[in-house]
């Protein structure tokens, strides 16, 4: 079976508990009396090992059950017994229904928005912690981190309801090379929607000069500059929302971001109700007094805002409508806060 492929269906079969697993397994023939390949077992095994290489022997199969949580001792003799028709009816049953889950999801935009656009993708990565004994083929991130880990990244189309692509890898492994992955899909009217985290300015700006769109959150690290007066000057976002009458619930300006990439994009700022900004900052401060700190005044200040840098041009959509878009991204969150529960 492929490692993509494995990994995929191993993520997939998160979705559902136990129970569903060994109903899948009678339902299908595969487990048809005890015995210690449970449907789960299986499952967990063909999911299970070393991801990048295309095969696994039945020998390595078997190793790995000595590697569960709770450790199950077969044989490869055994193994090979039940790699029948029936083993591939059960996976192929688990796959049926799980894409019917992720098709069912309910859809958060008005595909009308979409209408200019040639594709949506939602792109995200996550990463946990996974049991010590994994360490060889999931080391962690280092330092203080746990010893084995590992990260999902994805790019979610919305509009099919289908990964492309999807990856498991262990969590030391730079993020720089998903982001390649990500720019590498580019093309015009392709749009982006993800958290501006580790895609750096020169990812969006690859993104730009392919004639993809993108929309996500601001960091409030990144450079910004505006125009005036024939010259190009840094924006100091702080001193410029506080210049904002307070009755002002959206506004948008014309920007470049990055210090020297200079991506053209819009800041479209959406001010938060007292209630959710107050939260916020008592979050903060908390955050910042266990680690013997206090927040900067200019982070707290922007607390007040949702902040996004769409570069989606104005003829495409409005101000208003960025705020209607991003929220899509909680798609891809949803399946992945799905996977990780079921993981502990």
């Amino acid at each position: 079976m492929p490692a993509g492929t494995r990994s995929a269906i191993a993520m997939f079969t998160d979705f559902f508990v136990a129970d569903d697993i060994e109903a899948t397994a009678r339902r299908t023939g595969f487990v048809q009396r005890p015995s210690k390949i449970t449907g789960k077992l299986f499952l967990a095994l063909v999911t299970f090992g070393t991801w990048s290489e295309g095969k696994t022997t039945l020998a390595q199969l078997a190793a790995k059950g000595t590697q569960l949580r709770q450790p199950v001792e077969v044989s490869p003799e055994a193994m090979h017994q039940r790699m029948n028709k029936k083993a591939i009816a059960c996976l192929q049953d688990r796959l049926r229904q799980v894409l019917a889950k992720l098709h069912a999801l309910t859809p958060v935009g008005d595909d009308g928005l979409f209408a200019a656009l040639c594709k949506v993708y939602i792109a995200d990565s996550t990463g946990f912690e996974l049991p010590e004994e994994l360490h060889k083929t999931f080391p962690g991130a280092g330092g203080s981190a746990a010893k084995a880990g590992a990260k999902m990244q994805a790019v979610w189309d919305y509009q099919s309801s289908l990964f492309d692509p999807f990856a498991l890898t262990p969590w030391n492994i730079p993020d720089q090379r998903y982001v390649d992955t990500v720019v590498a899909l580019a093309q015009k009217g392709l749009l982006f929607i993800f958290d501006l985290g580790y895609f750096k300015v020169k990812a969006l700006a690859s993104l730009a000069t392919a004639g993809a769109y993108v929309c996500c959150r601001l960091t409030h690290q990144t450079h910004m500059y505006e125009t005036g007066a024939g010259r190009v000057d840094p924006l100091h976002l702080e001193a410029f929302i506080l210049t904002v009458a307070p009755d002002l619930l959206l506004l948008e300006k014309a920007i470049f971001i990055g210090a020297t990439e200079r991506v053209a994009s819009r800041l479209i700022a959406v001010r938060m109700p007292e209630a959710v900004v107050h939260a916020r900052r008592r979050i903060a401060r908390k955050n910042a007094k266990q680690k013997g700190d206090t927040p900067a005044q200019a982070h707290l200040t922007l607390m007040a805002w949702h902040l996004f840098i769409p570069n989606v041009p104005p003829t495409i959509w409005t101000t208003a409508t960025v705020t209607k878009v991003y929220p899509m991204r909680w798609q891809i969150d949803r399946i992945f806060t799905s996977w990780k529960s079921s993981l502990h």
